[in-house]
């Protein structure tokens, strides 16, 4: 399970689009970290990827996100949201800091619609006909961000990275939605465990890479990667 919180005060809770584009980042902050890669995260990384990719939302304020700051993790700040991304742990072994956080309370909402995305950024569209909290969208977000991660060859990725992982969230209209499911592009499946049907489309990841083909290993699905470490190491 990957552990992700984002911070909500009272008084300024973030953007709901800030927090979900954060969250994708952390995610693929995460996977490019060396520790990650081959450090003192890989074996945990690797045997989350092998079964499966779930990540549990949180929220943290005031002396809860100061004592999450202390435990081995990430953070990406992100205009008006900041998440801490931290390395899989199963859930019945995670620290007092993280298993005392709430899941409920993450209803956020953007003060105005987010514009269109830029130009050749890789583009998180959200299936139209489907309500989610802003903790289960953050977790969808970091789900398609990973499928983008691991659709992106070595080229790909160092690319990204000199774009410093930029990612952005939007809605797609209806008839975006009904072409992006039927282009060949990464889609997240959800499982079903909360708020929404199993096997329901949440999420399509769009980028120009990706439309030009990405990598698709052999067997490659909605929610596994068969080669997890394939193309991990591909930096320049």
């Amino acid at each position: 399970m990957l552990p992700l919180v984002v911070r909500i005060e009272r008084a300024t809770p973030p953007e709901r689009t800030d927090a979900l584009e954060a969250a994708a980042r952390a995610v693929l902050t995460l996977l490019d970290d060396e520790r990650a890669v081959s450090g003192e995260w890989a074996e945990a990384v690797a045997a989350w990827e092998t079964i499966g990719i779930r990540k549990v939302v949180r929220r943290a304020r005031g002396v809860e996100w100061r004592r999450v700051q202390e435990l081995d993790g990430i953070t990406v700040t992100l205009r008006s949201a900041e998440v801490r991304v931290h390395p899989p742990i199963p859930l019945d072994a995670w620290p007092k800091e993280l298993s005392r956080l709430q899941v409920s309370g993450t209803d956020l909402a953007d003060s105005r619609p987010p514009g269109p995305p830029p130009p050749d950024e890789a583009v998180l569209w959200f299936n139209p006909s489907l309500e989610m909290s802003a903790g289960k969208a953050m977790a969808q977000a970091g789900h398609a961000a990973q499928l983008a991660w691991w659709g992106s060859d070595g080229e790909a990725r160092a690319a990204w990275r000199e774009q410093g992982l930029a990612v952005a969230v939007r809605t797609a209209e209806p008839w975006r939605w009904a072409a992006l499911v039927d282009s060949g592009l990464p889609v997240v499946r959800d499982a079903g465990f909360t708020e929404i049907e199993p096997g329901s489309r949440t999420v399509v990841a769009d980028a120009p890479w990706l439309r030009l083909g990405g990598l698709r290993p052999a067997g490659w699905g909605p929610l596994r990667d068969p080669s997890p470490r394939t193309g991990a190491d591909d930096r320049p």
